[in-house]
């Protein structure tokens, strides 16, 4: 009963994007490409993705490598920030840092992060049920926090890179659980670890 009840949602953050992030770099359009041509076996029945150009053109180009799946675009799977804690939340030795790189993006969108919510996670009323969800590195950070019941604050410091993978999966008989992470298997070294700082590419 549980299994024909469980969504399995993938999360894969756009491709590279030039420096205006007004359209894909062609390293950024071949991660959507391989991305596309490893989802082929998955029987998916839709791909969410944000409004934003570097997020649509990386839907489509994962779509022209699955024919027949729906493309859905989805403001709650835009470029936002999902929480901002409050300074106490934070640890005391980072609460300055973190707070000093949120003050660059717009206000916090509450009712976008109930709505991704409500939308992309949670068991389903049939299944199996496989979507993928093209969208930004925050909102990434945000779901893999909640299906792991971390602290609010803690999509912090989640990284995604480009065109990576992730896989949760959500039943009614169990808690929720990230299958894998960060997954870049698809794609060649060179291609690999971009959207990272660079100290922390590998």
């Amino acid at each position: 009963m549980g299994e024909t009840m469980t969504r399995y949602l993938y999360l894969a953050r756009h491709g590279e994007a030039t420096s205006d992030e007004r359209s894909l770099t062609a390293n950024g359009r071949r991660q959507a490409t391989l991305l596309g041509e490893r989802l082929k076996d998955v029987p998916l029945s839709a791909i969410h993705h944000g409004p934003l150009p570097r997020a649509t053109q990386t839907a489509r180009l994962i779509g022209a490598q699955l024919p027949g799946v729906p493309l859905r675009v989805s403001e709650a799977a835009g470029d936002y920030i999902p929480y901002l804690p409050a300074k106490e939340e934070l640890p005391p030795e980072h609460a300055d840092r973190f707070l000093g790189f949120l003050q660059q993006f717009p206000a916090a969108e509450d009712d976008l992060t109930a709505e991704a919510m409500r939308t992309f996670t949670g068991p389903v009323t049939e299944g199996p049920r496989h979507e993928l969800v093209v969208t930004h590195n925050f909102l990434i950070g945000w779901l893999v926090r909640a299906a792991l019941d971390a602290p609010k604050w803690r999509w912090l410091g989640l990284n995604h890179g480009n065109a990576a993978l992730t896989v949760i999966r959500y039943a009614p008989d169990r808690p929720s659980s990230v299958l894998f992470y960060n997954d870049m298997g698809h794609l060649p070294a060179e291609l690999r670890w971009t959207g990272f700082p660079p100290e922390l590419r590998e």
